[in-house]
């Protein structure tokens, strides 16, 4: 009898668990933004959130190729539902909240709280991203992975970027601790779901070895494939100027733009919408361009969509510069995670994606620090409306640098697999 396929449950699932993290994308700042205006009170929120990669990603990868993913990333979803949770209480318990001050918090217990339930969230994350990138390649043929990723993609963003912070916007402008309760139940519904998937999920391994050799197995991968180095350090310096500008948006988009939660759920949401499509036809885009032509101009284009940022005028043309920033973005991760999904053995793919996402994704917390360093440290210089503005210069010009310097690696390190099966 022929066995369902796998693969919608899971993505139904992720896009479950992102729609949960739409909603956070909103959320976590945006009550960060209510009990502190300090910009650098503000990014200890998404710091906390993107740390644990930093901390965590090695042990990830070793987890992974030890364990059921399947059951990893169902721990993982369940303790995401807890945390999120223990969250809405907090927030129920205290309100309604002082006002913020421009200095320190107006809630100093409830501000270390939601710190430590998103530090436990971003953790989860860390083991369950990992899992959920090397599980795929389980689900489907090789030659169907840009297929895959594209449609996974596709779904994820729907929740992410357009539903997610939409509603997020939405409750935390009604009822501000129900984010967090609607997060809760997201979760245990994607939990439900990874458990009725069947399957082999667990890496097959010919013997088990100590845990310092399982990592210096994936360390010698890695050193042993230049190009995959070369990805990594790419991805973590994009993801570096990538956080300065989201962190940087949440007070533009206040202070200098006017717009409130509720308008600037809308803006990301329209973001997504340039995401779903570039999802949608990444695969297309990789056949015509060739993997080294679409990374090239994918990275050309962020350096493009940084810099038009703080020019936009208005909340309409903001929306336009996200939709075109995600589009190019979700081509880039397709080339990017097909790659590595397909050049890493499945045994060894836990331990290298986890290094791999340590260089790329452990470069987030300090993007998101540097953005709020870059506002304090101007406004001694210029105006707060013009400081506020100054990561997104600062990003627009890291991103030409990147593309300047990446153009020649990118341009030969696909030709292997340009025109693979």
């Amino acid at each position: 009898m022929t066995q369902p396929n796998p693969l919608p449950r899971f993505i139904a699932a992720s896009g479950m668990t992102n729609l949960a993290d739409g909603i956070a994308v909103v959320v976590w700042a945006w009550i960060a933004s209510l009990l502190s205006r300090d910009p650098l009170l503000i990014a200890l929120m998404p710091i906390a959130l993107r740390l644990p990669w930093f901390l965590f990603a090695l042990p990830a990868g070793v987890v992974t190729d030890r364990v059921d993913r399947k059951r990893l990333i169902l721990g993982m979803d369940v303790l995401r539902c807890v945390a999120f949770a223990a969250a809405a209480l907090c927030v129920w318990r205290v309100m309604p909240l002082d006002p913020a001050p421009a200095d320190g918090t107006a809630h100093p217990t409830l501000f270390l709280a939601l710190l430590i339930c998103a530090l436990i969230v971003g953790t989860a994350e860390v083991f369950r991203d990992n899992a959920a990138q090397t599980i795929l390649p389980a689900l489907v043929p090789h030659a169907q992975l840009e297929q895959a990723n594209g449609r996974l993609w596709s779904v994820e963003l729907v929740g992410n970027s357009l539903l997610g912070p939409a509603l997020g916007a939405f409750l935390i402008a009604a009822v501000l601790w129900t984010p967090f309760a609607l997060n809760a139940a997201m979760f245990a519904l994607a939990a439900l779901l990874v458990l009725t998937l069947r399957g082999q999920f667990k890496p097959e391994r010919a013997t088990q070895t100590a845990w310092r050799t399982d990592l210096a197995q994936g360390l010698a991968f890695l050193r042993a494939a230049p190009f995959l180095q070369v990805l990594a350090v790419i991805t973590g310096v994009w993801n570096l100027l990538h956080q300065m500008v989201v962190i940087a948006l949440v007070l533009h988009v206040q202070e200098n733009l006017g717009i409130g939660a509720q308008g600037y759920g809308l803006i990301l949401a329209a973001g997504a919408i340039g995401g779903i499509a570039g999802g949608l036809v990444a695969a297309r885009v990789v056949a015509r361009m060739g993997q080294s032509g679409a990374a090239r101009w994918m990275t050309l284009a962020s350096a493009l969509a940084f810099a038009i940022i703080p020019l936009a005028p208005n909340g309409y043309v903001l929306a336009l510069v996200l939709a075109m920033f995600e589009f190019t973005g979700l081509i880039w991760n397709t080339v990017s995670v097909s790659y590595r999904q397909r050049s890493i053995p499945d045994a060894l793919l836990g331990r290298v994606n986890s290094i791999y996402r340590l260089l790329a994704w452990g470069m987030m917390p300090i993007g998101l620090l540097l953005s709020g360093l870059i506002v304090s440290g101007s406004e001694t210089y210029v105006p707060r409306d013009v400081a506020l503005t100054s990561p997104f210069i600062v990003a627009a010009v890291g991103a030409a640098l990147l593309t300047l310097c990446a153009w020649g690696p990118l341009g030969r390190g696909f030709k292997p697999l340009d025109h693979a099966d």
